[in-house]
């Protein structure tokens, strides 16, 4: 299949709970970002997510990268919104929502986004059959600019690669094998990512039950003596703290600062979630039980 002339998704990664050293991998921080293919030539560009859905319009600001090609490529890699010399994914959920074309325009101008290439799969011609490590060669010959970046990566030291990211409050890092062929629309073992996530321990004001007998909780926590809603977690029927929560005792009137639908316990029970950060509204992102 030539790439250039088809439609694709991109290659997805597994997720694993920790990092680890070995020669076979390369390592490279993971961006708190949108998963991006950028088709390319002098003439024009073609930005898509990996649903395959056109994003050009929404960044303006990466037209520019028409200027550093010279043949049709095609690159991976992530949109990132920096903020203080750091990905905010807070801050680019504000430009995925934009639809007026002048605000757009505005945006891209005084809040401009960049691309981070990862990987290129075309460039007059398939580069996905090559080892990912050739292909880095490959894309290392194009030059940055101020809309265009390049991702840095270390071969084998994945965990002082991961404790940098828990040090500085990254999102994660990924390993990839570096003989790697590129496999798309698929997702690959041979891509895996690691997550840094935060945990906090909070507590349990309800639960909402879900057609395969799991519950949804709800979190809150105390802020100025009001107790705040902050998000939903999945609780399996296996888990110990299944019954403990259908045990508790019912109440009517939401302990909550808003009422939300559901079943009210009184919050006593608490519970340790993961979280990638939380969001401007105040509300968990990634939940998860641990």
């Amino acid at each position: 299949m030539n790439l250039w002339n088809n439609t694709f998704t991109p290659m997805l990664l597994k997720e694993v709970s920790k990092p680890f050293n070995d020669k076979n991998y390369l390592y490279e921080l993971k961006f708190d970002g949108i998963r991006a293919i950028v088709k390319v030539n002098k003439k024009c560009i073609k930005i898509v997510n990996r649903h395959n859905k056109d994003i050009t319009h929404l960044f303006p600001e990466l037209d520019s990268i028409k200027d550093i090609v010279k043949n049709n490529c095609i690159f991976d890699g992530e949109i990132v919104a920096m903020e203080e010399g750091y990905p905010s994914f807070l801050k680019l959920q504000h430009r995925i929502h934009l639809k007026d074309k002048p605000k757009i325009k505005y945006q891209s101008i005084h809040n401009p986004i960049v691309f981070i290439a990862f990987d290129i799969l075309y460039k007059d011609k398939n580069l996905d059959q090559l080892p990912l490590i050739e292909r880095k060669k490959v894309l290392d010959s194009f030059k940055e600019n101020d809309s265009f970046l390049k991702s840095r990566w270390i071969e084998e030291k994945g965990i002082s690669l991961y404790k940098y990211v828990k040090k500085v409050k990254l999102e994660g890092i990924v390993a990839k094998k570096k003989d790697s062929v590129y496999e798309i629309n698929k997702r690959s073992l041979s891509w895996l990512k690691i997550k840094n996530f935060k945990k906090d321990t909070f507590l349990i004001g309800g639960y909402q039950k879900n057609k395969n007998n799991s519950l949804s909780l709800l979190l809150g926590k105390y802020i100025n003596k009001e107790f705040i809603f902050v998000g939903k977690v999945m609780l399996s029927p296996k888990r110990a703290l299944y019954e403990s929560v259908l045990k508790q005792k019912k109440i009517n009137k939401s302990p909550f600062k808003e009422e939300i639908e559901a079943i009210y316990i009184k919050p006593t029970l608490s519970c340790l979630v993961s979280y990638s950060e939380m969001t401007q509204s105040g509300h968990l992102r990634q939940p998860h039980m641990e």
